[in-house]
């Protein structure tokens, strides 16, 4: 770890571009943003959802499906405009992987890793001219989650990039790892873990801006979780004998 802190930016007369903000942790980081004077761009497929959240934030909606070409050259157009991007977007799977679909593979892929990924790098100039910021919504399953194996690739390869952009100079990042959050990623599924316990998206989405204003390279929520992200690291052998005890 031992990550250098990032300026800070401060959202307030800022632009800021949200991926994922027709539900859950975007949504809830667009209202954030919008009441502490940010103006936000709101990104997602849902466009009914996405009407809802831009009445409720003052948003300015902008439908896109980021696995399809087209719309993301629309998002990174709007991407070129903003101090901050907040790389809210996220599709999961849980099961066993011998019985995943392999076009499943490549939508995790495609939403979780590569968008963000593009989306940066056509954002990079207007950061560096402005001295934005980029926060990614990354998760505690960079761990390593049983029956999740291709989500937490895809969510510890967003960790890795985020660590690499911070040798850029001139832009912040902040990356956050929420346990488990009460979004639509768990609709329909029983959550039975012992812990982390569950958190709301408003819990997340305050880390998240905290965060960005504070510079903090990475947020934990709940913040206990820091701990076996870092044992992970340093013992992953240990940490993975505990969590197949205790999971």
């Amino acid at each position: 770890m031992g990550l250098t802190r990032p300026a800070g930016l401060p959202v307030r007369g800022r632009t800021a571009l949200v991926t994922g903000a027709s539900s859950g942790i975007g949504a809830a980081t667009a209202a954030e943003l919008g009441s502490r004077g940010c103006r936000v761009v709101l990104v997602g497929r849902d466009e009914r959802r996405l009407a809802e959240v831009a009445g409720r934030t003052g948003g300015q909606p902008l439908p896109a499906d980021l696995t399809d070409p087209a719309g993301l050259d629309r998002v990174a157009a709007a991407a070129r405009e903003a101090d901050l991007l907040v790389h809210s977007a996220g599709i999961g799977w849980a099961g066993d992987l011998d019985s995943m679909p392999a076009e499943r593979i490549a939508a995790l892929a495609a939403v979780n890793l590569t968008a963000p990924m593009l989306l940066t790098r056509a954002a990079l100039p207007q950061l560096r001219r402005r001295r934005g910021h980029v926060a990614f919504v990354a998760s505690i399953a960079v761990v390593g989650v049983a029956g999740e194996e291709v989500y937490s690739a895809t969510k510890a390869g967003l960790r890795a990039f985020a660590a690499g952009l911070r040798h850029q100079d001139g832009i912040g990042v902040t990356t956050v790892f929420p346990g488990a959050v009460r979004t639509p990623f768990f609709a329909g599924r029983r959550y039975d873990r012992r812990f982390p316990r569950m958190v709301g998206p408003r819990e997340v989405a305050e880390a998240l801006v905290r965060g960005v204003e504070r510079g903090d390279a990475e947020v934990f929520v709940p913040r206990w979780l820091i701990a076996p992200a870092r044992l992970q690291g340093a013992l992953p052998g240990t940490f993975h004998r505990l969590a197949r005890r205790f999971g």
